[in-house]
């Protein structure tokens, strides 16, 4: 035989006797023939990846700052009304925030795909690659979870790290729908209201009409169990105001306005006694202080129960008024044994005008605690001339010719007596057990004297005005959440994701360096592309199936040709390192010396000097 052969078809394989190749025949691309571009898709291009997974970042971190906003701001306004009227709220906050990872959940799938698709070749493009990890491996056509466990197998650590990444990814949607919720919440907005009122005598005081409503509302309240009328809270009597204009749900508008301070100043007396001096006159005697004293004779025919009030002429200034002056109130009650009952209150009414700050609930118009901001420091006709800030006693009124007004103020002076026994008749144990009390019948005079002095300060001490005035109104309204458990896990779930996915393809972009494709790898045609001139295929029939073709490609190694790019095979005979390190960094691969020269001196003649004739098998 001659020592060298000329390359032809129907040679032996220079790198098995079991087949022939004719990849010698090639012409070299760029030489002989034209190089076509090579293929590249655009999912694995570094810079598009690159982009993706630093906006993954940056979302993660966005989602953080908005999480934190939301818990500083009370969420985020939204629209009161939903505009799109055929879906609902709750629809928009989780289908809109699917609908924009969708894509990104898609990106990283495909990338995958496209990496498991790119595996085979990557590894044959490291050298001398068993066929169960290179022509025979099929990332594809397995599941996420299969492909978790094969990459995990032969090492391919950047294609196990990407399908975990698409796993991952799954989880983006459930998380995103379930991150945005809209809550009725009460939210504090800057707004404005018109005051209504200023503090200023009312001109119509001797007409009685605003005492005598005043005392039916208390007697009322009493009989009825009603509250406070609006801007009347306890002893604060403050100017009327109105609130913006809207429906407004659950609102409470806090304000700084001008109040009136009610101080009632009942006390009981230090000493009390009950006489009966006949069978039609019994004397009730009260002591309040060395200077303060007083007696009220009533016949016991006139009822069982009986109250009045009378002005405290005794314990005031000479110079007083009996509109400003004190008052007692006169309690007695005859028991069914006989025995008999009496008590009397002291009343002094002050009042005190301040700047206070606040609120209107909306709903029913009641008005909450009043803070003290500042004293009133105007001059006007309550605080100067001719009041000089004395305070009406609203039960005593000098007398007038008029007899309507006459009529009024005996009303009054009847009502509020008669409102605070009917509170103590409703008490646990009735009036017996309010007199047993030493401090009962004060405690009650204190608290139906005061609410039907706060009601008449609304109209006795305010004059009609128009103010705008600033305000703070507090209502519940729709407000966007972020929820704090979802943002967390998908912030984190952005950030690992995006860092992992990039280091991932800048290793696999440096791994396919070596690899020059100048079609998708994955149709038929571009596979018989790379293999038509190998002769490994010989080895195969079209009924093999996985198991035989490995029996058939055993001992043989799979590598990519340098020069052609074609997929060539060589016999194994056991010098190689078969580790597989093709997917880590690139810098390992099979440290493998298989041709002519490393075989034994036999197997070297027959591949350099022995012919094959054309009709051998």
């Amino acid at each position: 035989m001659s020592g060298s052969t000329t390359p032809s078809s129907n040679t032996v394989s220079p790198r098995s006797q079991r087949f022939r190749d004719s990849v010698h025949n090639i012409p070299t691309p760029g030489t002989e023939v034209h190089r076509p571009k090579r293929y590249e898709p655009v999912v694995l291009n570094i810079y598009i990846v690159g982009g993706i997974a630093l906006l993954m970042i940056c979302l993660g971190i966005a989602l953080e700052i908005g999480l934190r906003m939301s818990d500083e701001n009370n969420g985020y306004s939204v629209p009161q009304k939903n505009e799109i009227t055929f879906v609902s709220t709750q629809f928009l906050t989780s289908f809109v925030p699917t609908l924009l990872v969708v894509p990104l959940g898609f990106f990283w799938a495909v990338a995958d795909w496209m990496l498991r698709w790119y595996q085979p070749y990557v590894t044959l493009s490291e050298g001398n690659a068993p066929a169960a990890r290179s022509i025979l491996l099929d990332y594809i056509a397995l599941n996420r979870l299969t492909t978790l466990y094969y990459s995990l197998k032969h090492r391919h650590w950047l294609l196990h790290i990407s399908t975990l990444t698409a796993v991952a990814a799954i989880f983006m949607q459930p998380l995103a729908g379930s991150l945005f919720q809209v809550q009725q919440v009460p939210y504090t907005t800057a707004a404005t209201a018109t005051s209504l009122r200023t503090v200023g005598l009312s001109p119509t005081i001797s007409q009685l009409t605003s005492f005598l409503a005043s005392a039916g509302y208390a007697d009322a309240a009493v009989y009825n169990n009603l509250q406070d009328p609006p801007f009347v809270n306890g002893v604060w009597s403050a100017a009327q105001f109105t609130a913006p204009p809207g429906s407004i749900l659950n609102g409470t508008l806090a304000i700084n306005t001008t109040a009136i301070q009610t101080h009632v100043n009942c006390i009981k007396p230090t000493s009390f006694s009950t006489t009966n001096l006949s069978s039609s006159n019994v004397v009730l005697q009260a002591t309040f202080s060395d200077s303060c004293n007083a007696s009220l004779s009533l016949s016991p025919n006139d009822g069982p129960d009986q109250f009045s009030v009378s002005a405290a002429s005794t314990c005031a200034p000479s110079y007083q008024d009996l509109n400003f002056q004190p008052v007692f109130f006169w309690f007695y009650h005859a028991t069914d044994t006989g025995d008999l009952q009496g008590t009397a209150v002291f009343c002094q009414p002050s009042i005190a005008i301040f700047v206070v700050a606040t609120t209107m609930d909306l709903n029913d118009g009641s008005m909450g605690n009043c803070t003290i901001i500042e004293p009133f420091e105007y001059t006007n006709n309550v605080t100067g001339s001719p009041l000089n800030g004395e305070a009406f006693n609203g039960v005593m009124f000098d007398s007038s010719n008029n007899t309507y007004i006459n009529a009024r103020a005996l009303a009054i002076g009847s009502s509020i007596p008669g409102a605070i026994y009917r509170y103590a008749t409703q008490q646990t144990g009735g009036p017996g057990s309010v007199f047993d009390d030493p401090y009962g019948f004060s405690n009650a005079t204190a608290k139906i004297y005061t609410q039907h002095l706060s009601v008449a300060a609304q109209t006795i001490y305010f004059l009609p005005d128009n103010e705008t005035i600033p305000a703070q109104l507090t209502s519940d309204i729709q407000r966007l959440f972020i929820e704090t458990l979802p943002a967390h896990l998908l912030s984190v779930l952005f950030m690992c994701i995006g860092i992992a996915s990039l280091i991932v393809h800048i290793l696999h972009k440096r791994s396919r360096r070596n690899l020059y494709l100048t079609s998708p790898p994955g149709s038929i045609a571009s596979i018989v592309s790379l293999t038509s001139r190998s002769g490994f295929g010989e080895l195969l029939l079209p009924y093999d199936d996985v198991e035989r073709m490995k029996s058939n490609f055993a001992g043989l190694t799979f590598r990519l040709d340098k020069r052609t790019g074609a997929i060539v095979a060589e016999e194994d005979f056991g010098m190689a390192d078969t580790t597989d390190g093709t997917a880590l960094l690139g810098d390992k691969g099979y440290n493998i010396r298989v041709g002519v020269d490393s075989l034994p001196p036999l197997s070297r003649t027959s591949f350099k000097e022995k012919a094959v004739e054309p009709d051998s098998p």
